[in-house]
């Protein structure tokens, strides 16, 4: 049986595809693919159009029959949902739409086969282009690099906040970050935690001891608030203003990325941080970037920004207050407790659930004279 798509439709008699898959409505904004066509859009699976691997499964470059390249993904875990479950998830993924989130195009459920369809987007993944071994960090200006750290932002305020069901990506990491002809950012495998068991969804994230990604109440206790995306981004900033990956190594002196951004924070040499291929930079707002960045990894996720005030943060000449600052968690030392004290006094915390509150950590407008770079 072939398996082919369902599109929306204004007149029955118009679509050759009303009919619907097995019965499943072709009211659904969703595109069904069918196996031989993506095996035949990636020559087969061949290793020669492998882009990507990661918890959820393998990535190829296709072409499909219109001549529009793609990003299929071969899920390699199999779904908790059966197949009409599974398009029902799918299907609300695919209406999630916004300029800095992947877009999914379709999926084939064909047999035992669970494949997603997404766009194809030429400068790869974030680890690869920039933190990779092979990147090319001169392509990575200040301009390149504070595009790239809003436009994520507003992706994840935007499925925080601004949809009905909002959705925790819980996998908020370089490699799930991909990049666009002109180096715009979009986050992907967005929703996708809710098709898999639990055990199986973050394989890529944890990393042998160090605190990677993963914020310390998530990675020990499983608490999964939005509160665990910010510690997540807060990180991914500090290795898009450093050029350094959290994820692979320790650093020279046997300190993590966010251990040394604060070592060098409370030193006062937060500029030591900075990428030194990346040219010239406006320093005040590179260290209100990285200072961003301390914000969302406290070890109290209650103190951690909302998205929306990470964007005002990041986006507006604001000076922040640094008084509200407190020590990041980290996952080797986490214990279900915070040690320090100022982190532990959440209840007294300025920082509300409300993104509608304005909150004391930035009060202060800096002079015009600081430069405000928009997002690309």
């Amino acid at each position: 049986m072939s398996w082919w798509c369902c599109i929306p439709k204004s007149n029955k008699g118009d679509n050759p595809y009303s009919h619907g898959v097995s019965g499943i409505s072709s009211e659904k904004n969703i595109r069904l693919f069918s196996y031989s066509e993506l095996r035949s859009a990636t020559d087969n699976f061949n290793r020669s159009n492998k882009i990507g691997r990661g918890g959820f499964g393998t990535v190829y470059k296709g072409t499909i029959r219109n001549g529009r390249d793609v990003a299929v993904k071969v899920l390699s875990a199999e779904s908790r949902q059966g197949i009409r479950e599974f398009l029902t998830e799918i299907d609300v993924i695919t209406n999630v739409k916004h300029p800095n989130l992947v877009e999914l195009i379709g999926c084939c459920v064909e047999a035992n086969n669970r494949i997603l369809v997404y766009e194809y987007l030429e400068n790869s993944s974030l680890d690869r282009a920039l933190l990779g071994s092979n990147g090319e960090p001169a392509n990575f200006t200040w301009s390149v690099r504070s595009a790239i750290c809003i436009g994520i932002a507003k992706g994840l305020a935007y499925l925080h906040e601004e949809i009905a069901s909002p959705i925790v990506h819980r996998d908020i990491k370089a490699s799930n970050i991909l990049l666009d002809m002109l180096y715009n950012p979009k986050i992907g495998d967005f929703g996708l935690a809710k098709l898999f068991p639990d055990n199986i969804t973050h394989i890529s994230t944890r990393v042998a001891g160090t605190t990677g990604y993963l914020a310390p109440e998530y990675a020990w206790h499983g608490q999964l608030t939005k509160r665990a995306d910010i510690y997540s981004y807060g990180v991914l900033v500090l290795e898009i203003v450093s050029g350094k990956s959290s994820s692979r190594s320790l650093l020279a002196d046997d300190k993590i990325l966010l251990e040394k951004a604060w070592e060098l924070y409370e030193v006062g040499k937060l500029k030591e941080l900075v990428d030194s291929e990346m040219g010239e930079y406006p320093e005040e707002e590179v260290l209100r970037y990285i200072k961003t960045a301390l914000f969302c990894t406290q070890a109290a996720a209650a103190r951690r920004p909302s998205m929306p005030q990470v964007v005002t943060m990041l986006s507006k000449p604001i000076r922040i207050n640094e008084r509200e600052l407190t020590a990041p968690g980290y996952i080797h030392d986490y214990n279900g407790t915070v040690s320090n004290s100022k982190a532990t006094n959440s209840s007294n915390s300025r920082f509300k659930q409300s993104t509608s509150e304005a909150s004391d950590m930035f009060s202060t407008i800096v002079p015009p004279t600081v430069s405000e770079i928009s997002p690309r």
